[in-house]
C-alpha cells in the first residue's frame, strides 16, 4: 500500500472524541436513573417522557442541522452544536422536577442531533469510498468508549460528590474538545500541511462540481424513503439499551448504582468491538474484490443475524449471561449502524451527506420516541421485559428485508437538474 499521508486520520480523531463526548453526556441520565427515580419520585411513564423529550429535540435537530451544515460548513456548524449540548448537559444539575428534566433534555437533543451529520459529512470530505466504511466504524466507536467511560465516571463523582456535579463536570468536557476542533479543523483543500500526495488520494473518485440537493429533492428518491423507514424501526433498539438496561439490570438482578459499572462496560466494549468490526468487515470485502453492494449488504446480514438472540435476554438466570447476549446485540447494532451510515456517503453526492444523514437520523429519533412511550407504558402496566428483547431481536432482519426489496441495487444517485 503506498504512503498518502496521515492528516485525515486526525481529524477522524477529532470525529472520534466528539462522539465519545457525545455519548458520555447522554448517558448520564440512564446510569442516574434508579438513583434520580428514588429522589425525584417519577414512574415509568414519566421516565420515559423524560427520554422523549430527548428524542423528539434529536429528531427535531437532525432534521435543521444537517441542512445548516451542508449550507454554512462543519467547522464553525459543529463548534456551535457541541457547545449548545455541553450546556444542556450542565443545566441538568438545575432540574428538581420531571418538566426541569424534560427541559434539560430537550436542549440536549437538539445540540446532540449535529453530531452524526457532522461526522458523516467530513468523512465524505476526507476519506474515499474503500476507506469510509472503516473510517465511519471508527468515529461511531465513540459512541461506545463514551458509554462505556460514562459508567466508569458517574457512580464515582456521584457517590464522592453528587448526581448534580456528574452532569456539571461531564459537560464541561465538550468545551474542552473545542480548544482542540476550532484551531485544526479546515476542508483538506484549505489545510497547507496535508501532503499533495493524501490531498490526491482523498480526491481522486470525486467529481469536480456538486450541485446543491435540497430536501424536496431527497424525498423523491424511494431510497431515501427506505433509508429514513430502517433507521425509524432499528434506532429504537439502540434507545432502548441505552436509557433502559441500567433500569433492566436494577429490576431484574437488583444491581445497584456501584454494581451497575463493571456490566455496563462489558456490554459498550463488545458494541465498540462490534462498530470496528462491522466497519472492517465491510472495507474488507471491498478490498478483496467484491462489489459494494455485496460487502455492504453481506455485513448488514451477518449483523442481522447475530442480533436475533437477544430475544431471550429477559429470561437469562444470570446478570452477566444477561449482559452477555444483550452485548452481543449492541455489538451488531453497531456494526450495522456503521455501514447504514456508510450506505448514505455511497448513495448521495458529498452536499447532501449531512442533510440526508439528518433525514435518516430525524425518522430514527421519531421511531425512538413512539418507542421509548410504548415502552414505558408497557413497562408500567406489566414490569415485563420479555415482549421488548423478542421484538429487538426480529427487527433486523425485517429491516434487512426491507433495505433488499426497496433498494435492489446500491447505486449512486443522479440528480437530473
Amino acid at each position: 500500500m503506498k504512503q498518502t499521508g496521515s492528516y485525515r486520520w486526525r481529524i477522524l480523531a477529532l470525529l472520534f472524541f466528539a462522539t465519545t463526548i457525545n455519548y458520555i453526556d447522554r448517558q448520564v441520565i440512564g446510569i442516574l436513573a434508579p438513583t434520580l427515580q428514588k429522589e425525584i419520585g417519577w414512574n415509568e411513564v414519566e421516565y420515559s417522557q423524560i427520554v422523549m423529550a430527548f428524542q423528539i429535540a434529536y429528531a427535531l435537530g437532525m432534521a435543521s442541522t444537517g441542512y445548516l451544515l451542508d449550507r454554512f460548513g462543519v467547522r464553525l456548524g459543529f463548534a456551535v452544536a457541541i457547545a449548545t449540548w455541553s450546556l444542556a448537559g450542565m443545566a441538568h444539575a438545575l432540574a428538581r422536577s420531571v418538566t426541569g428534566f424534560a427541559a434539560a433534555r430537550f436542549m440536549l437533543g437538539i445540540g446532540e442531533a449535529a453530531n452524526f451529520p457532522a461526522c458523516l459529512k467530513t468523512v465524505s470530505e476526507w476519506f474515499p469510498s474503500k476507506e469510509r466504511a472503516l473510517a465511519t466504524g471508527i468515529f461511531n466507536s465513540g459512541s461506545n468508549i463514551g458509554a462505556i467511560l460514562a459508567p466508569l465516571i458517574v457512580p464515582w463523582i456521584t457517590l464522592q460528590l453528587s448526581w448534580q456535579w456528574a452532569f456539571i463536570l461531564t459537560g464541561a468536557l465538550g468545551f474542552v474538545w473545542l480548544l482542540f476542533w476550532l484551531p485544526s479543523y479546515r476542508q483538506p483543500e484549505q489545510r497547507p500541511a496535508i501532503p499533495t500526495a493524501e490531498l490526491a488520494y482523498i480526491k481522486e473518485e470525486k467529481t469536480p462540481s456538486e450541485e446543491k440537493i435540497s430536501w424536496r429533492q431527497l424525498l423523491s428518491f424511494r431510497q431515501t424513503w427506505t433509508l429514513c423507514f430502517v433507521r425509524f424501526i432499528t434506532d429504537p433498539v439502540w434507545w432502548f439499551f441505552l436509557f433502559w438496561i441500567p433500569k433492566f439490570l436494577y429490576a431484574r438482578y437488583s444491581l445497584q448504582l456501584q454494581a451497575l459499572s463493571m456490566p455496563l462496560i462489558v456490554l459498550f466494549l463488545v458494541a465498540d468491538a462490534g462498530s470496528i468490526a462491522g466497519g472492517w468487515l465491510s472495507s474488507f470485502w471491498l478490498k478483496k474484490g467484491y462489489s459494494l453492494d455485496f460487502a455492504r449488504r453481506t455485513t448488514l446480514l451477518v449483523c442481522a443475524l447475530l442480533a436475533a438472540p437477544v430475544a431471550l435476554a429477559s429470561q437469562m438466570p444470570s446478570a452477566a449471561s444477561a449482559v452477555a447476549i444483550i452485548a452481543l446485540a449492541a455489538a451488531s447494532y453497531q456494526g450495522w449502524s456503521a455501514n447504514i451510515f456508510t450506505i448514505i456517503t455511497d448513495l448521495y453526492p458529498s452536499k447532501a451527506v449531512a442533510s440526508m444523514s439528518g433525514l435518516a437520523g430525524m425518522s430514527g429519533a421519531i421511531g425512538g420516541s413512539v418507542f421509548s412511550y410504548l415502552i414505558g407504558y408497557l413497562l408500567e402496566k406489566t414490569g415485563n421485559y420479555t415482549l421488548i428483547f423478542s421484538a429487538a431481536g426480529v427487527i433486523f432482519a425485517l429491516a434487512w428485508a426491507v433495505l433488499r426489496l426497496l433498494i435492489p441495487t446500491l447505486q449512486r444517485i443522479t440528480i437530473n437538474n
